[in-house]
């Protein structure tokens, strides 16, 4: 049954907003949360009694006294229940096993052989069931999984075209859910790592985010106002296939000279270059220790980064732009050749009170920001748009 615009709604929004407030500021008193909200006392601890029912939220105390009796404090009840959150790359699948607030209670990988749709399933699924058996006992056990795909996925959670994979048209939510019986999300995996980093990571608080993904490929999270921007039928942030060569290499997406060929892991297997390493968890490592190759790639490998930015910055100003994805480990080398680009190159006005960071959560952003989505499509984060 549809709700409409009566009490039963007015009451589910309330309830959404003491939820989220608790969520995201507890310990929190009653009192406090009404002068959050804005609701009255009685509304709030009402909604607190069914939430406390309903197992999300717990109470303990007493809280500091403000001059009468002390408070019992509110908590959110992380360990309501859990959330897999899944990052599915080149060459590698890794996957972790969430808290509600993003806390990391299991990890696992397995690196992938082919990119063949069966066989890539049949490695998730045995991840996914492998990270279920690990679950702590909850009142609501798994309830979601994320995933994070390096390509375009709709809202029905169809990965419409991802080139790096050779898939097209893959309804993955379907077979997921029919598998595992739970509700489960899909996503670009520079959308779920953009929500990672503002609700976990370097981000938080900021209205206007830029998060690129740079690892196998490049991609952005766009956040605008504080919300995800997706575009106009979702498809927004795919910066990786902007061109920055105008008669550049051809691209696997059918354009050429777009920004991933030059600036992320793509780079390692160019056989012009006499590279000692492949993955950049190797070429970290000799870098690390000096290697002349291993600096020099990535010192170009940051400038190209930078010139990729720089677009982005004139085109969006934003206040903050992540560095994440695989080559976040990277930072010690990438971080100034990328800066001195952005410097140089970016309009003025734009990089004022700019800050470029790199990403807090590391190579894990994507999978903790797949399985917050898990989490608020658990939670019900409603919204009412005038």
């Amino acid at each position: 049954m549809k709700v409409t615009g009566d009490q039963a709604l007015v009451k589910k929004i309330n309830k959404s907003i003491v939820l989220h407030t608790i969520r995201r500021h507890s310990p929190l008193s009653r009192a406090k949360v009404s002068e959050m909200t804005g609701l009255n006392k009685a509304t709030v601890s009402n909604l607190v009694a069914e939430l406390c029912t309903q197992e999300l939220v717990t109470e303990v105390g007493p809280g500091e006294s403000s001059g009468g009796r002390k408070p019992l404090m509110l908590h959110f009840n992380t360990m309501a229940g859990s959330v897999i959150g899944i990052e599915l790359r080149v060459k590698q699948l890794t996957a972790v096993l969430c808290d509600l607030s993003g806390g990391i209670l299991y990890e696992s990988d397995f690196s992938l052989e082919n990119h063949d749709f069966p066989y890539v399933l049949e490695q998730m699924k045995k991840l996914i069931s492998g990270l279920i058996i690990n679950a702590p006992e909850s009142p609501y056990g798994i309830v979601g999984i994320g995933v994070g795909v390096p390509g375009m996925v709709d809202e029905n959670g169809v990965v419409l075209f991802a080139p790096n994979l050779g898939w097209e048209m893959v309804e993955l939510r379907v077979i997921l859910e029919a598998q595992f019986s739970v509700p489960v999300t899909i996503d670009n995996e520079a959308n779920a790592g953009a929500q990672g980093e503002l609700n976990f990571g370097a981000a938080r608080e900021v209205r206007h985010l830029l998060y690129i993904s740079a690892g196998s490929g490049i991609g952005s999270g766009i956040i605008i106002g504080g919300e995800l921007y997706k575009g106009a039928r979702g498809y927004a942030g795919e910066t990786g296939h902007m061109t920055i060569e105008a008669q550049g290499k051809p691209c696997s997406c059918g354009s050429r000279g777009c920004w991933e060929l030059y600036a992320s892991e793509k780079t390692y297997d160019n056989p012009d270059l006499s590279l000692p390493a492949h993955t950049t968890p190797e070429l970290v490592r000799y870098a690390a220790s000096g290697q002349e190759d291993a600096l020099h790639h990535f010192s170009t490998m940051g400038e190209y980064l930078g010139i990729g930015v720089t677009n982005l910055i004139n085109s969006f100003n934003p206040e903050l732009i992540v560095i994440g994805g695989a080559l976040s480990e990277a930072e010690e080398w990438l971080g100034e050749p990328l800066r001195r680009v952005v410097a140089e190159r970016t309009l003025p006005y734009h990089k004022q009170q700019l800050e470029i960071t790199f990403s807090k959560l590391g190579s894990r952003g994507t999978m903790i920001g797949a399985g917050f989505s898990a989490v608020m499509h658990f939670l019900g984060d409603i919204r009412v748009t005038l």
